[in-house]
Formats: C-alpha cells, sequence, structure tokens
C-alpha cells in the first residue's frame, strides 16, 4: 500500500474579504481612528479596534494573524465587503495545492462543517475529533501593494501586498486529536504540524503535545516530519511547542515574519550578509535537521539534512509562486508553466551567499511576478503543499 501524506492539524472556514479602501477610509472616518494609536498587537474587542489593527500592519507592509474576542466581529467586518467563503488552515490549503497536481493527501480535522464537506477536494480523505458540526470564520484580509487610506487627512500606504487573518475559533482553540490519529500515521510517509499557534491555555497544550508525541511513536521510521511554524496568540506558547517537538521534527518551517520574531529585528531580506547573519542565528535557537525559511525573495534551508531536500524545496517554490499569479484553482499546467519564470536577481544573490558560507545550505530564489492582482492569502500553506507535493512517490 502507497504510504499516505497525512496533514494536520485543524481546518479552518475563511472569509475572505475584497480589498476596498473606500470601505475602510469610511470606518475609519466613522470612528475617528488617529494615527497615534495604530499598533499591530493592541487588542481587538470590537470592530473598531479590529480596523486599528489592520491599518497598523498595512503601514509596515507586513503580515500576522490575531485573536479576536467574538466571531461575531468577523462576521460585522466582513458585511461590509464582498466576501468569498474558502477553506483554510496550512494542511487544508496544502492538500488543495497537492490536489492540483492529482496527489492525494489525508486531514487531521477538528472542526466540519456543510462548507468544509463542500469544498474539500474528491482526494482529499479526512479524520476529524469534532463531535457535531460547527462554524467559526476566520477574516481574511488581502491587501494590495500601494493600498492608501487617508488617516487624519494623511495618506497611509501599504509598501508591500500582504495578507492578515483574525479569528477566534474554539475547535482550533482546543486542537483535540482524532483517535484515529496514531493508526493513519502508522500509514504515512510523511506528516504535517501546524495549527499550535491558535491555543491559548496552557495546560491543555501541554496536554496536546503529550498526546500528539504519543500518536508520533506510530510512525513509520523513514517517515518525514515537518513542522510549519506560525504567528502564535500567545507569543509564549511558542518556545513550549520548539521544545517539546523539536526532538521528532525533520524539516522546521517559518516565514520571513516568523524568522524576523526569532531573531528580534527587522531581517533585510536582499542583504545577503544581514540574511546569513540572522539564519545563523536562528539555527543555534533551533537546530532542527532542516531548517526552511521561505520569503517573497528566496527559500533557504540549512541543516544537516538540507542538502537532500533541493528538490523539495524549489517545487515549494514554484507552487506558491503559482498561486500568487494564478489564485484559486490553479493547474499542475499552471504548475509547469511556473518554471519557466525568471527568478529574482537579489534574492539569487542571497541564496548564492547562503549556500557558499552556511556549508550544506540549500536555496531556491522566488520567481519575479508581476501581476495586476495577485494572491496573497495561503501563500505559505500553499508552500508546504509544493514540499509534501516532491515527497509523494506519485509526483
Amino acid at each position: 500500500m502507497e504510504k499516505e501524506l497525512v496533514l494536520g492539524l485543524g481546518g479552518t472556514v475563511d472569509y475572505e474579504v475584497r480589498w476596498d479602501s473606500d470601505v475602510l477610509e469610511r470606518l475609519v472616518r466613522e470612528y475617528g481612528i488617529t494615527r497615534s494609536e495604530l499598533h499591530t498587537m493592541a487588542p481587538i474587542v470590537d470592530e473598531r479596534s479590529l480596523v486599528v489593527v489592520i491599518l497598523a500592519f498595512l503601514a509596515g507592509g507586513s503580515g500576522g494573524e490575531r485573536f479576536v474576542e467574538s466571531s461575531a466581529i468577523v462576521e460585522q467586518f466582513a458585511a461590509h465587503f464582498d466576501t468569498r467563503i474558502t477553506l483554510g488552515g496550512t494542511g487544508v490549503r496544502a492538500g488543495i495545492a497537492l490536489d492540483s497536481l492529482g496527489i492525494g493527501s489525508t486531514q487531521h480535522l477538528v472542526s466540519i462543517d456543510d462548507n468544509v464537506r463542500r469544498l474539500l477536494p474528491a482526494s482529499v480523505d479526512y479524520i476529524s475529533s469534532a463531535t457535531r458540526d460547527t462554524l467559526d470564520p476566520h477574516l481574511i484580509v488581502q491587501y494590495p501593494a500601494g493600498a492608501t487610506l487617508l488617516v487624519e487627512g494623511q495618506p497611509l500606504v501599504a509598501p508591500h501586498s500582504n495578507r492578515l487573518i483574525f479569528a477566534n475559533d474554539p475547535p482550533n482553540r482546543e486542537m483535540l486529536l482524532s483517535t484515529e490519529l496514531a493508526e493513519t500515521l502508522s500509514r504515512a510517509r510523511a506528516f504535517l504540524v501546524s495549527g499550535f499557534n491558535t491555543m491559548q491555555d496552557v495546560a491543555l497544550l501541554r496536554a496536546r503535545l503529550d498526546a500528539l508525541l504519543s500518536a508520533l511513536e506510530s510512525l513509520p521510521a523513514d517517515s518525514l516530519v515537518y513542522y510549519e511554524d506560525a504567528g502564535f496568540y500567545v507569543p509564549g506558547f511558542r518556545a513550549i511547542v520548539r521544545e517539546r517537538l523539536l526532538p521528532r521534527i525533520d524539516v522546521y518551517g517559518m516565514n520571513e515574519d516568523e524568522l524576523q520574531e526569532y531573531v528580534g529585528r527587522e531581517v533585510d531580506l536582499l542583504d545577503p550578509d544581514d540574511v546569513v547573519a540572522a539564519l545563523r542565528e536562528l539555527h543555534e535557537l533551533i537546530p532542527a535537521p532542516a531548517l526552511l525559511v521561505h520569503t517573497k525573495y528566496w527559500a533557504i534551508c540549512v541543516g544537516p539534512r538540507a542538502g537532500e531536500l533541493g528538490a523539495a524545496v524549489e517545487s515549494a517554490v514554484r507552487m506558491a509562486a503559482t498561486r500568487y499569479r494564478i489564485g484559486d484553482g490553479h493547474t499542475a499546467a499552471d504548475f509547469a508553466e511556473t518554471a519557466g519564470i525568471p527568478r529574482h536577481a537579489g534574492g539569487a544573490a542571497v541564496v548564492d551567499a547562503a549556500e557558499r558560507r552556511i556549508p550544506g545550505s540549500v536555496g531556491i530564489a522566488a520567481h519575479v511576478l508581476d501581476v495586476a492582482t495577485p494572491t496573497t492569502i495561503g501563500l505559505g500553506d500553499t508552500f508546504v503543499g509544493g514540499f509534501f507535493a516532491a515527497l509523494s512517490s506519485g509526483a
């Protein structure tokens, strides 16, 4: 029997709002929002504070994930915009990316409803810890580069495009593991771990980590475990997860936002010296067999197992680029076409420096993508799907 690609730990139902600067500017005026109160870590207790945080992220061109006090805030904000219902979560979007190449997977879910049943691809099987249907939507806000809003009569301009996630999702916050997980992992070729970032109870987090480590004992000896980092709602939980899981992780992945959180400073992603220094510092903190950082300009893997993962990193970069330029519904033909798109010269210079100066490292420069309506939602998740595609025996 072919071994499975198992992706977890939780999926989401997403409300993707279509960016509308006029609507945001109207809300800024109605709520009397000032520039001095903009802060990405401000508590989100109502629609006004949600708009404050969105503006703060936009001003820096950064992305992130934040907790909201109730799902009613998500519903209230989304009602102002044209909104699409899609599926999210790193595992689910990775599975959708795999499906675009005709590769099946098995999802571990913690919630289920008719949206999930309707939108999950036929190639995706699932196990679930849910005992009833629930809906706790995640708000996805994607803003374009150059998006401009007047705040106190002065323009606030987004230097880059990016995406934001806001949610209050009890099933993902509780992260109950399915009783079928251990048996499913006994047939796994590779297993994706993600989702602990939304948890907020430390005792529950430790219990779930215990349960996961127990289930991991069922993995075949040659299976690969990939952990994808994320924006933790409780920052201190990141270290707890890292400490407990690191001995079982083969590939430890993260994006540029998480890289900068770990090293505690802004990193110039196109400065080879700055990137090499940051990667060295990061790998000292997280000595994984393969530490993989993916950014808008490059993806670089360091560590003793990095050398065997070059093809997977290339596949990951290409898959994310395909989603960026095509959006939902990209195909194997689109994926193949992306391979011919030129690479970013600055990214290539950073990759070259890293490969020369960090022994055993491998990197891939991002593609040069100039599209009118880029998709920034789910790029990291799709990157992971591309990585797993290279691990599939059907690839």
